[in-house]
């Protein structure tokens, strides 16, 4: 009613309505039965009943996080607590479709090569979901972390460029005796 957005129940996509407005509210009308009543919005504005709404898409529409955690949760403990870090944001509902990813991942590849992929990423503090998705490509979610040998290895020779560390340290320079004092 004047540029705003109303909701009617789910049942009645389709069906024709008629919307009465005054000042302070809408009413929605069907078949003579009064069905909904909203407060009247400003132009561009919405009102939107989470009743309204099909049961399927209720979660996507109202931008339900803690729902969106549960899910994830209840996929594995590791990819639970990725998804928190994905959401631990000061606007979680702009990270959303990131967790959507992650819980597709889960249904492309399971939840057991998921939750290792999440486990080691968490392990590496790397969250991206892009880098699960690689992982889980790759197959590296259970591979040992790569281990970097100690310098020097026995029987290879020194390196060629290597310094002591010594060589990068900075020396004090003293004040000789033609060094102005302070002013």
């Amino acid at each position: 009613m004047a540029r705003g957005l109303y909701s009617v129940p789910g049942n009645l996509i389709g069906a024709r309505v008629e919307v009465r407005a005054d000042s302070r509210l809408v009413r929605i009308w069907h078949r003579g039965q009064l069905i909904k009543t909203h407060p009247r919005q400003q132009p561009g504005r919405r009102s939107t009943d989470p009743a309204d709404l099909p049961q399927h898409q209720a979660v996507y529409a109202m931008r339900d996080v803690g729902y969106l955690q549960r899910q994830a949760q209840d996929a594995g403990p590791a990819i639970g607590a990725y998804a928190a870090a994905i959401l631990d944001h000061p606007l979680p509902w702009t990270k959303m479709r990131q967790v959507y990813a992650l819980l597709g991942l889960t249904r492309k590849w399971g939840p057991a090569r998921v939750e290792a992929a999440c486990a080691r990423a968490l392990e590496a503090e790397a969250v991206s979901v892009a880098l699960i998705g690689r992982m889980l490509q790759r197959g590296t979610e259970t591979a040992p972390l790569p281990h970097t040998p100690p310098l020097p290895m026995p029987g290879l020779p020194e390196p060629r460029f290597a310094r002591d560390a010594s060589h990068f340290a900075l020396a004090r320079r003293q004040p000789g005796p033609d060094a102005a004092g302070p002013r």
